[in-house]
């Protein structure tokens, strides 16, 4: 599994020549630091970082909030078409994404959105019905005497969704905002379909660039430092959040 990000890592500290000589060469003579220095100054890759880190942090903040507000309020409030309203939301992970993909664009040609983040800011955060699901299946899990104990205290139910509910599922909401971010870090259709200025670009849509970037040959080095580079924050993520995440999958075969 790990082979092949090293052979990523090795080809980036190597000449263009090195790259695919046999045998290969895993540790060069000669270490190019300098490609990633030249990966950050030639393109824009830093503006790049900024865009998808913009997008995927507002995200996976707005999945947080809108999925768990939906997800509390199918386990634990009785309300008019409850099941009903469920079942269609589910059953919206059924239609794959290239059939919403054309009246999507319409709509957001019509508000104005093409050529900005809006569109992969706003529909993600409004429609993750994998999030609802996730997290409802926490909630119903939360014993229904600590609501009833919190009702009496004097609590609403907001107040009981946000001081005693969420302190609970926060595994769940942690393992939701790993798989958020990383769906929204490495996206690469939809910002292609969306975006067409430069400096709105994000990580996936620059590397695919690369190409252009330096003419018609490849340059496979510095195409493997872009790539190292857009490595990291997926990394700083799960080392941070490691605990939490196998915590929330090891509690996803547990009952309340």
């Amino acid at each position: 599994m790990m082979l092949p990000f090293f052979w990523m890592l090795s080809a980036a500290v190597k000449k263009r020549e090195d790259i695919f000589v046999l045998p290969p060469v895993w540790i060069p003579q000669e270490i190019l630091w300098q490609n990633f220095v030249e990966v950050w100054t030639t393109v824009p890759m830093a503006q790049a970082y900024v865009n998808s880190l913009k997008i995927a942090g507002l995200v996976t903040l707005a999945t947080l909030a809108t999925s768990s507000l939906a997800a509390y309020a199918f386990a634990k409030i009785e309300f008019p078409g409850k099941r009903i309203s469920f079942a269609t939301l589910m059953g919206t992970i059924m239609i794959p994404s290239q059939a919403t993909l054309i009246p999507v664009y319409i709509l957001m040609r019509h508000i104005g959105w093409i050529d900005t983040h809006w569109p992969l800011i706003v529909p993600p955060a409004l429609t993750n019905a994998f999030g609802v699901f996730l997290l409802r299946q926490f909630f119903m899990g939360v014993p229904d005497e600590l609501i009833d104990a919190a009702r009496i205290e004097g609590a609403n139910p907001f107040q009981i969704y946000l001081r005693v509910a969420i302190p609970i599922v926060r595994p769940a909401l942690v393992t939701l905002a790993i798989f958020t971010f990383l769906g929204n870090w490495n996206s690469f259709l939809t910002p292609l379909i969306y975006i067409n200025s430069e400096e709105l670009w994000t990580v996936p849509l620059l590397i695919s660039n690369f190409q252009d970037a330096y003419g018609v040959e490849t340059e496979w080095s510095l195409l493997m430092a872009a790539s190292s580079l857009a490595l990291i924050p997926v990394l700083l993520v799960y080392i941070f959040s490691q605990r939490y995440f196998i915590e929330g999958v090891a509690l996803t075969g547990l009952k309340g």
